[in-house]
């Protein structure tokens, strides 16, 4: 060692970094979901993104954006008001990257399979950096609430499906694209909307004044913002733009950004009206089911992203385990860790599978009954399960790396952090199972197209088949207390119907052995018996 050189320099037994990566040629169980659930959809889009997303320099600027955070500037020197939130350069970089391949605008601008291309392109971008896709979300979610307003979404849903980024601050109207953010909820309420005091008056022009705060709003330099306040005829929807239609900022002022556990590269913030104008959507005393399609597609992306950090960090650890060394033998051929990745690897794959089952009855409930009420009911199940499973998921890929995993470095801390987020947004667990139970009480026909769902993988394993008859009582418990357990058994079903009728039998097998048959475990790499883990782990093992 000369004297220039540190212990340090000696650098032995690390992997090389996972970068410059193609995230969506090299995943096997992605490019056969598309294959089946969006098959009309260009490949060559998701190939020029995935390549774009695994490239080191977005790896770099993903980093960038989660340690220097957003910064608020609510006035400037002078003392005048601002309302502004600086972003370093890379989060408008990647927020244009996503929202130019289509992310937002996908569904409507009418490509084909719409709504599963959306959702494949999130779950790209999710990969990678899962903090911007808050506002790439609602962007794309809002059009299913502007269409209560006729001439209003003739003015906004173009803007969305321009599919362009333009983070100037001038009226929307005067933009080549627009992006959409959302301001419900107030501290005095959270989940119970009911509760909001925002107050909206008459101004006589089919426009309202907004006076009042907002406890969250995500994305706030968006250009507008659904919200919610009370008129003389109760809770109604709104939009508000940032900039009024006089050119100057519309009265939305930002108290203060929310100093959060992840999702750190999103200016979540506190806000208040003063006197902030908005026009009416939908009808007056009718703002939650104003937004109720709004939400449901939201909730999409819910389920999208869980899926999306448990294949990302699954990929993590399998590149870590194939290049590190220990105790005379790489990490994934020692027999305990093969158990571990092969147990994860197939949580990872019925998760994407079930989230891009449910993107497609998006395409399809346009014209399809049957695709209305599967969707209806699977995206809260889905929404609410997947989420349960991200955690430890995530949890147990970090630890395959060891110390190392927890380091902020790595990109995994990322997704960890991450992690419980999409679980809150959108429905906490048991007002999505509150749902779930309400679905299958108003929508007579959902059960049956459930267990039509379910049929079709009858008779290819005898632990589904005997949890499928079993469930068949409590499907009937429409008691509060039994919505969890009812979410929890519809949600399993539903993965490993998908498995059995779609993936490799190791995988299907063990996932069914292993999730509904006689000896259930409770942590990854513990399940009962034989498993071929080595086609698994293969199968799992990211393509270079």
């Amino acid at each position: 060692m000369s004297e220039n050189e540190t212990w340090t320099d000696d650098i032995a037994n690390q992997p090389p970094p996972f970068e410059n990566v193609n995230l969506f040629a090299s995943d096997r169980v992605l490019t056969e979901t598309i294959d089946r659930e969006g098959a009309a959809i260009d490949k060559a889009q998701l190939q020029e993104f995935g390549a774009a997303m695994g490239a080191a320099e977005m790896w770099e600027m993903a980093a960038a954006i989660h340690r220097h955070t957003p910064e608020l500037h609510s006035h400037d020197r002078y003392g005048r008001r601002t309302d502004r939130v600086e972003y370093h350069p890379a989060y408008h970089t990647i927020i244009s990257k996503a929202l130019k391949a289509g992310t937002s605008a996908a569904p409507w601008r009418g490509d084909q399979c719409g709504h599963t291309l959306h959702a494949a392109l999130e779950y790209l971008l999710a990969k990678v950096e899962p903090s911007v896709c808050c506002p790439v979300t609602m962007t794309y979610a809002a059009p299913a609430a502007l269409k209560h307003a006729a001439e209003t979404a003739a003015k906004w849903i173009p803007a969305v499906a321009a599919a362009e980024y333009d983070p100037s601050e001038r009226p929307a109207g005067m933009k080549r694209g627009v992006t959409i953010g959302m301001a419900m909820t107030e501290k005095q309420g959270g989940s119970d909307l009911r509760a909001n005091t925002t107050r909206a008056d008459p101004l006589g022009d089919g426009w309202y004044r907004l006076d009042g705060h907002k406890w969250f709003c995500s994305a706030p330099m968006s250009d507008g913002f659904l919200t919610l306040a009370q008129t003389e005829n109760g809770l109604t929807c709104f939009l508000a733009p940032r900039i009024g239609r006089d050119g100057k900022h519309n009265g939305i002022h930002i108290i203060r950004l929310k100093d959060k556990l992840g999702d750190r590269a999103n200016a979540s913030s506190e806000i208040e009206y003063h006197g902030a104008e908005a026009v009416l959507i939908g009808e007056e005393g009718r703002g939650i089911r104003t937004l109720i399609d709004m939400v449901h597609h939201t909730r999409l992306d819910c389920a999208v992203a869980p899926a999306a950090f448990m294949q990302t960090a699954l990929a993590q650890a399998m590149w870590h385990t194939s290049h590190r060394r220990a105790f005379g033998k790489l990490l994934v051929d020692q027999p305990l860790m093969r158990r571990v990745l092969a147990d994860l690897a197939v949580e990872a794959e019925a998760a994407t599978m079930l989230a891009f089952r449910l993107s497609r009855s998006f395409d399809e409930m346009q014209h399809d009954e049957t695709a209305q009420l599967l969707s209806r009911l699977a995206t809260p199940i889905a929404k609410y399960w997947l989420n349960k499973r991200v955690i430890g998921h995530v949890a147990e890929c970090m630890e395959c790396h060891g110390g190392g995993g927890y380091v902020e470095e790595w990109p995994i801390a990322r997704y960890y952090r991450q992690a419980p987020l999409n679980g809150i947004w959108e429905g906490s667990g048991n007002v999505i199972c509150l749902d779930v139970l309400r679905a299958m009480a108003r929508h007579k026909g959902a059960t049956d197209v459930l267990i039509s769902e379910l049929k079709l993988a009858a008779g290819a394993n005898r632990h589904f088949d005997r949890a499928v008859s079993n469930s068949a009582a409590l499907f009937g418990q429409t008691g509060e207390e039994n919505a969890r357990r009812i979410s929890e058994r519809i949600a399993v079903l539903l993965e490993a119907s998908l498995m059995l009728r779609h993936a490799p039998a190791a995988d299907a097998d063990l996932f069914c052995a292993s999730r509904l048959g006689d000896d259930i475990h409770q942590s990854y790499g513990a399940f009962a018996g034989d498993a071929d883990v080595d086609e698994i782990i293969a199968r799992a093992m990211p393509m270079a």
